[in-house]
């Protein structure tokens, strides 16, 4: 006799909200097939491969030293471990939630520890810069409804945040109702990017004098112009047609990425940009933007600033916050060899720690609440599976516009969220 197969019905999931990078595009049709995520509309070059790795067999709930253990016994041994710590380290966070980032804030209060973010090997710069300068700024649904010119500067969004044209700088809008036929795109850097391709005008930068193409467009605003042989980063022409195209527009953006920031004096560079948007506001309406990369960093940095009132690289070893970004960032701490206790939650950047925090890490305990497939570069002491808010549990994300963006469930699981976890480490101390 032969047995009819069983029906497969395809549940349809629809607007669902991705966190892989700061865009948090949240119009995914999701398509899910006995537990499995077998399909997703409109493509995003990112997503794939994360969607792909939840389809993975069930992870074990928690290993030490590489041997399977219980949840139970894992927490145990955590809170056993930061019970007797005298300088504890909590980093990470971007890929958290709400909830677990204040889990997280809530542990390190209670055991006095220092608690970054992924910020502080990211945007750091730029953070200390609006902190100094201000920030004239605005959401991202402001960009597609009224910006007819749009600047990436030291920022490839095409590689880091595949969708953010087609979501917010490219799309049609209410003042801009043909979309990419109504702005002019124009990218600056020291080099070409899949981004140049897509641009009306590139603007190929001497590298490391963004510093001097700043001043000199302030100059220009100004009517001043710099003296002979003055270094200026860019051709005067094209400064002089670069600021004409600034004054003369309706609504600009410029959004700044990692090769602005990360150079040595990447903060002089952000305070520079800001002070010339500024100066710009006297002739149109134009705005600065980060262009995060992590999945909810800004959430990070907004959960910290509420409830220390600092964002990132906050000491709480003397009962009360304390900030500073060179002497309390997880990095430094660690190639100090200061922390002895290290708790990893949602840390997407440990490869761009220095070799030396690397060595420190390996020689003290470690504790990584993450998915199984964050892929640390060594053995943590103790590593607990955690589910992926957005994947398998509601949340919240923060969009790089610092616009708070509702998660949902795709798929069932039996793993704890990185917050519930923390909380239970808190009670058992």
């Amino acid at each position: 006799m032969q047995h009819e197969k069983a029906r497969v019905l395809d549940e349809i999931l629809e607007d669902v909200a991705c966190t892989v990078c700061a865009c948090v595009c949240d119009d995914l049709r999701v398509t899910v097939r006995n537990g499995r995520i077998v399909d997703y509309q409109p493509f995003c070059s990112r997503i794939g491969d994360w969607f792909h790795q939840q389809n993975s067999t069930t992870p074990v709930a928690a290993t030490r030293s590489g041997v399977d253990i219980s949840l139970d016994e894992a927490i145990e041994a955590a809170a056993g471990y930061l019970r007797n710590a005298r300088a504890p380290l909590i980093y990470g966070l971007s890929r958290s939630s709400t909830d677990g980032q204040r889990a997280a804030l809530a542990l390190a209060d209670r055991i006095g520890a220092t608690i970054d973010t992924t910020a502080s090997e990211g945007h750091a710069p730029s953070i200390l810069a609006l902190q100094q300068t201000g920030e004239s700024t605005c959401s991202l649904g402001e960009i597609r409804n009224r910006a007819d010119l749009v600047i990436y500067w030291g920022s490839d969004p095409l590689q880091w945040q595949p969708r953010h044209l087609e979501r917010y700088s490219m799309r049609p809008g209410m003042l801009t109702p043909n979309g990419r036929a109504d702005r002019t795109l124009i990218v600056i850097g020291s080099e070409r990017t899949q981004t140049s391709a897509a641009a009306d005008l590139i603007l190929d930068m001497e590298p490391g004098q963004d510093f001097e193409a700043l001043w000199t467009l302030r100059a220009l605003l100004k009517g001043i112009e710099p003296a002979p042989g003055a270094k200026t980063g860019l051709p005067l022409n094209q400064l002089k047609d670069l600021a004409d195209r600034m004054k003369s527009c309706r609504c600009g953006i410029v959004f700044f990425g990692y090769e602005l920031v990360r150079q040595s004096m990447g903060h002089h560079n952000v305070e520079a940009l800001l002070q010339l948007v500024t100066d710009l506001n006297e002739f149109t309406r134009f705005y600065a933007r980060r262009m995060r990369v992590a999945g909810d960093v800004s959430g990070a940095d907004s959960v910290l600033c509420w409830q220390t009132g600092y964002p990132f690289s906050v000491s709480l070893s003397r009962g009360y916050p304390r900030y500073n970004p060179v002497e309390f960032s997880a990095a430094d701490l660690l190639e100090r060899r200061e922390a002895d206790v290290a708790v990893l939650v949602g840390s997407a950047s440990l490869e761009t720690f220095p070799l030396a925090a690397i060595d420190h890490l390996k020689s003290i305990p470690t504790i990584v609440l993450d998915h199984p497939f964050s892929g640390a570069p060594f053995e943590p002491t103790l590593c607990i599976t955690t589910d992926v808010y957005g994947v398998h549990r509601h949340g919240i994300a923060y969009r790089m516009d610092e616009v708070p963006i509702p998660l949902r469930p795709l798929l069932s699981s039996r793993s704890p969220s990185d917050g519930e976890v923390l909380n239970r480490i808190l009670q058992r101390l």
